[in-house]
């Protein structure tokens, strides 16, 4: 069973500059097996605000965004800490996938149900499990499947100092067990999912 993982990072670079989020990130995928992943930097696009899956201009780019979400079976937010906060750029995702909330599947079901969600985070300080908590629980409340443990970080000394790639941020123990567990736990939940889809309310 092939699976498809989607990774969405919410850095504030763009994709030709280093990402110490997206090298996390890639520690997580590096576990995952029979997935094909998609690395998407958010920066990249030009994404609208408001909550609507649709565009809101001319430019905005989000609807095509938003076709490769829905084809996916794994979504991975990730985004560094700024000032204890996860970026600008994450809160701008979510908020457009809240603009897909209402669309459904042919069950009457949200389009996010049977698939599943995780978070990757980084910083030089405090605010991990902050920004964690509000990516998992605002993917849980759209309709995805939110897995236990998959929620891998990587935080740095308070004040300015070596990001995740510059403090050789891998040799982490903690970190490193936590991106595998992250990866397997995404891998059962999606696999489980695609064969035991969540049945439809009966009354």
């Amino acid at each position: 069973m092939e699976l498809k993982a989607l990774v969405i990072n919410c850095t504030l670079k763009k994709s030709s500059e280093t990402s110490n989020t997206l090298a996390l990130a890639k520690e997580v995928t590096k576990h995952f097996d029979n997935v094909d992943v998609e690395y998407i930097t958010a920066a990249d696009y030009s994404i609208g605000f408001g909550i609507t899956h649709e565009a809101v201009d001319e430019q905005d780019q989000w609807p095509m965004l938003f076709e490769k979400v829905k084809a996916a079976d794994i979504v991975l937010i990730a985004s560094p800490i700024w000032l204890g906060e996860q970026s600008s750029i994450a809160n701008l995702v979510i908020e457009r996938l809240n603009g897909g909330s209402s669309l459904t599947n042919e069950k009457g079901q949200s389009i996010y149900y049977n698939k599943v969600g995780g978070a990757v985070v980084t910083g030089n300080e405090d605010g991990a499990k902050n920004v964690g908590s509000y990516l998992l629980y605002s993917l849980h409340r759209l309709g995805f499947t939110i897995p236990p443990n998959v929620d891998a970080y990587w935080v740095g000394e308070a004040g300015p100092g070596f990001s995740f790639i510059e403090a050789n941020g891998e040799e982490n123990e903690f970190t490193m067990e936590h991106a595998k567990m992250t990866a397997y736990n995404l891998m059962y939940f999606a696999k489980l999912l695609k064969s035991n889809p969540i049945p439809a309310e009966r009354k």
